[in-house]
């Protein structure tokens, strides 16, 4: 693949939600800061990811528009999802935190906003009224929340005007996500996973190992296959290390067996949550 292409697999393969056509693979930055994250983006984007992930509690969108701007990758091209912290939940600093996030990242508007966490800010309410109105004011495209459960969902679904395209939450082969999936299917909307590698798990898995020897893949390209492959799912691809990023990107070229999907999903097992601080976390499914 042409590190300059404009025309990936990537930039083509997206999950049409409404009227949002969410790549169905994104980059991730949790962590990472400063010129090394500016670095590693201009390689994803030169690599065809064209989704790239921040939030508010990151500090490092300015980083993110940094890279978008170093790539020479028209911004138009690439879609950029932020994500509002609880603490500017109150409608008082809703409005001037999208704001600030604008600015940061050097753009007229955010692809698509999402709320952080359910708890530790405000209503679920006044979330959704946040996030309405940031679209109503032409500064945001799409909305969507991160880290709900499936009744929270529905809530917010129900009390949005403009049209909830995701829930961005933890999926990966050990955590059973199903009844947030069939709420996902229900409601037509999407799954935004993050954290698919378990933090590092997925590599001691002997099924994983099997299965990516078969199919001569990366265990890694294994899992976002996995993902990606269920309907109404879309993976958040995370990596600090230059030489795996191709890699990552190289996962639409291939498909898994339904006996492989059947064998990665059997892998779910109690107690494989990973991000559950307390304080901000809902009582999950």
């Amino acid at each position: 693949m042409s590190t300059t292409s404009t025309s990936s697999p990537i930039a083509s393969e997206t999950l049409a939600v409404g009227g949002a056509h969410l790549p169905r693979l994104g980059f991730g930055t949790y962590g990472m800061s400063g010129p090394r994250l500016q670095e590693i983006l201009v390689s994803a984007l030169h690599h065809g990811f064209r989704h790239i992930d921040t939030a508010q509690m990151y500090q490092n969108e300015t980083d993110v528009g940094a890279a978008i701007r170093d790539s020479g990758i028209p911004r138009r091209d690439i879609f950029v999802t932020t994500k509002v912290w609880v603490g500017n939940y109150p409608s008082e600093r809703f409005a001037a935190s999208v704001d600030q996030s604008l600015q940061n990242l050097r753009s007229d508007y955010i692809d698509l906003l999402l709320v952080h966490w359910p708890r530790g800010g405000a209503s679920i309410v006044e979330q959704i009224e946040g996030l309405n109105r940031s679209v109503d004011a032409g500064k945001v495209r799409h909305i969507g929340v991160s880290n709900f459960n499936a009744e929270m969902m529905q809530s917010a679904i129900k009390l949005s005007k403009h049209r909830i395209v995701t829930n961005q939450v933890e999926y990966h082969p050990f955590l059973d996500q199903s009844v947030l999936l069939d709420t996902v299917e229900a409601s037509k909307a999407s799954l935004m996973a993050y954290c698919g590698m378990a933090v590092g798990r997925v590599f001691e898995s002997p099924v994983l190992h099997e299965i990516a020897m078969r199919n001569k893949r990366t265990i890694a390209q294994v899992v976002l296959r996995w993902l990606i492959q269920q309907p109404r799912v879309v993976a958040l691809s995370r990596t600090e290390k230059l030489e795996r990023i191709a890699d990552n990107a190289s996962v639409f070229d291939f498909e898994l067996s339904d006996e492989d999907m059947q064998a990665i999903t059997m892998l779910r097992s109690p107690g494989s949550r990973i991000v559950n601080p307390p304080h901000l976390a809902p009582a999950w499914d």
